[in-house]
């Protein structure tokens, strides 16, 4: 009796493990995270580097509208032209000839600016190296199941990017960040997206798991402005931003559109280089990721429907009044009958299907660990 009951637990376990790798690869084709986050950097200054901060702001207002929320976005800019003498529109910034709309509104707030905006800030954001005193709103507070969408721009070349004209992160000193953040559990997966002149070396030395990245131009190439306002004076927008924030604009917080159809958007008559997309790293097929995976904020909410929860106390007086039976220590026979009714309601509540894969294994789980214990409890009950 005893050979049969081990022979039969060792079959419920072997269907457990069974039913765990026929599931496990769900994952590959919908996103595992709860909370997304948004880094945006213009690494330049000066008045001539408008664009850049127009860049930043365009993405910063995108990244806002799709809902995320301020306290999830760290931006870091120069912030040296809205004022500036030369602006002709004081205390405004726009990426559009037309100025219809006015980038540096109410609305904004940098998180880093002028020369806070270094190499070694940078880093320690990414990598979270602060000490006890640096302020919660200056921080990257995400986990293992955030995704991040970091956005970079200014002036680079071959594996280097310049900080404010005083300073330069390379392409191995991102990638390194990136992988101490992958051993802190520190993100769920990035988005890395680049404009500036020979962009695409900027990722080619990472090599941490989950990671997508996308630049403007290849090696030797340059990034392009996409028009000049006469009035400001200056280029006020680059192109391969432009027409990101052209696809974006079509982009609301339902929408179905993914990450595939913004890079097949990319055209070289439209930016004038030549984009790159980076996918080895990456555990996903870019079609099933959605571009609000790291550009919205899209709640995914999970109702319990339990009836003995403080609402249920609250509003029913006749339970408030008369207190529960004891109920820890139920006498085996009663254990048996609530097990058999459990097992009964989770066999009903199983449904198969590509997106309910978890939550059916999860059920089947149940329903076959409720069985090996109530042929132990009945094997035991005998004696």
């Amino acid at each position: 009796m005893r050979i049969r009951i081990f022979w039969v637990l060792s079959v419920l376990c072997a269907c457990c493990a069974a039913l765990e790798s026929a599931t496990g690869g769900s994952d590959n084709e919908e996103s595992r995270h709860t909370n997304n986050w948004a880094v945006l950097v213009s690494t330049s200054r000066f008045w001539f580097n408008y664009r850049h901060m127009a860049n930043v702001l365009s993405m910063y207002r995108t990244v806002k509208r799709l809902g995320i929320p301020d306290s999830q976005i760290i931006l870091m800019l120069s912030d040296d032209v809205a004022c500036n003498p030369r602006n002709a529109f004081p205390g405004s910034v726009f990426n559009n000839a037309d100025r219809a709309i006015d980038l540096y509104g109410d609305n904004i707030e940098v998180d880093y600016r002028g020369y806070e905006v270094t190499v070694e800030n940078f880093l320690r954001l990414l990598t979270d190296r602060w000490g006890p005193e640096h302020p919660r709103s200056k921080r990257l507070l995400t986990d293992e199941r955030s995704n991040i969408f970091i956005y970079m721009t200014g002036h680079g070349g071959d594996e280097f990017l310049k900080f404010q004209d005083s300073e330069e992160i390379s392409a191995f000193d991102i990638a390194d960040a990136f992988e101490q953040m992958a051993e802190k559990h520190r993100y769920n997966e990035i988005f890395f997206m680049i404009d500036t002149c020979q962009a695409n070396t900027m990722y080619s030395k990472f090599y941490s798991p989950n990671i997508l990245a996308v630049g403007s131009s290849e090696l030797h190439e340059s990034s392009y402005s996409h028009h000049s306002d006469t009035e400001i004076g200056v280029a006020v927008i680059d192109r391969f931003t432009y027409y990101n924030l052209e696809f974006l604009e079509g982009i609301e917080k339902d929408s179905q559109k993914t990450l595939q159809d913004l890079i097949d958007s990319y055209t070289f008559e439209d930016i004038h280089s030549n984009a790159g997309v980076r996918t080895d790293l990456f555990g996903r097929n870019l079609s099933d990721v959605l571009i609000t995976d790291f550009f919205g904020n899209v709640q995914k909410v999970v109702v319990d429907n339990v009836e003995d929860d403080i609402l249920y106390f609250t509003n029913n007086d006749e339970t408030v009044k008369k207190p529960r039976p004891n109920t820890n220590f139920p006498s085996p026979k009663k254990n048996i009958t609530r097990i058999n009714t459990d097992i009964g309601t989770s066999l009903k509540s199983i449904q198969v299907g590509k997106t309910d894969s978890k939550a059916a294994a999860a059920s089947l789980k149940a329903v076959l660990a409720s069985a090996a214990f109530l042929s132990v409890l009945t094997y035991f009950w005998k004696f």
